[in-house]
């Protein structure tokens, strides 16, 4: 199991969680952050520091958000990130995957 971010994080990306995460498995998209299922150790740290409660223990996602939970794994093959050990060495990714790119703009 893992964390997952959903859809209030689109277009906010406000990064509380990367600073709290003590495994750096939190990676930024274009418009939305990323957790990476593998590298997540279910320390649930992010969680209550997100100001737009986005962050959800993987059983806990409501069922509206629901596509999101792929969305967090599919990113990784997306964008040729694969497991880096660390977002960190990656940097912004500059892309989003479905859910996140058929929305609109939220800002």
């Amino acid at each position: 199991m893992t964390y997952v971010i959903t859809q209030p994080c689109v277009d906010v990306l406000d990064r509380s969680c990367i600073d709290e995460c003590p495994v750096d498995c939190i990676y930024e998209g274009d418009r939305m952050l990323y957790i990476h299922p593998d590298e997540c150790i279910d320390c649930g740290a992010c969680e209550p520091v997100c100001p737009v409660e986005a962050i959800y223990y993987e059983d806990d996602v409501p069922e509206e958000w629901a596509g999101y939970t792929t969305a967090n794994a599919e990113f990784f093959t997306a964008t040729g990130i694969g497991s880096p050990g660390g977002a960190a060495k990656v940097g912004r990714a500059g892309l989003d995957v479905a859910p996140v790119s058929e929305l609109p703009r939220q800002d």
